[in-house]
């Protein structure tokens, strides 16, 4: 007698999801690994991944898989960045009776107590791995800190050209509107420049 987890679960449609992060990559490997996993229709895009705000295509997929599918991808990275992201989509799934599969992390799929186990695990790492970059990062800031070498972020502001207009009797409007960025960015130019220079403009 086969265990449960070996018993296979008929799958109505195969859908695929593909997604890069930018225009300049090419989705050809991933649409070519869920053709050769026999998906009738895929849904691709070129979106960050970050979130899934956003992400059309993504949301149509998950709007049209119905009772019965199952739901492809090639890489757990082309769904979701956070195990939170990643287990909200597959509950979603999981509610509409569709099972989820990835064909590589060792051919994740649903339908099985063993690849529901794995798939948490997997991203539970993933999730950990973001953290540890996070900290080494943070860590990496302070110690250029205490060195006295740590510049922050390049300014986007021009404080010498937002200067400039206001010394030209440009209100602080007009500056904001020439210059393309917020009026509480010229206020803080001013303000960093000579604070009550900042409180009298208009």
């Amino acid at each position: 007698m086969q265990p449960l987890d070996a018993i296979e679960t008929e799958v109505v449609m195969r859908v695929g999801y593909a997604r890069v992060s930018s225009v300049g990559q090419s989705l050809d490997v991933q649409l070519d690994g869920l053709s050769a996993a026999g998906c009738e229709k895929v849904f691709a895009e070129k979106r960050s991944g970050t979130t899934t705000a956003g992400r059309d295509a993504l949301a149509e997929a998950l709007s049209f898989v119905r009772d019965g599918d199952a739901f492809v991808v090639t890489r757990l990275d082309r769904l979701a960045r956070s195990a939170s992201d990643l287990h909200s989509i597959v509950k979603r799934l999981a509610d509409k009776g569709v099972s989820f599969q990835c064909l590589q992390q060792g051919g994740m799929d649903t339908t099985s107590s063993t690849g529901k186990l794995l798939l948490g695990v997997l991203a539970s790492i993933a999730e950990f791995e973001a953290d540890i970059r996070r900290e080494r990062q943070r860590e990496g800031i302070d110690r250029a800190k205490e060195a006295g070498v740590y510049k922050g972020r390049r300014p986007t502001v021009d404080g010498n050209a937002v200067r400039a207009l206001r010394q030209q009797g440009v209100g602080g409007s007009e500056i904001a509107k020439r210059l393309g960025i917020g009026r509480a960015s010229v206020y803080r130019a001013l303000r960093s420049d000579n604070p009550s220079n900042a409180l009298s403009f208009k």
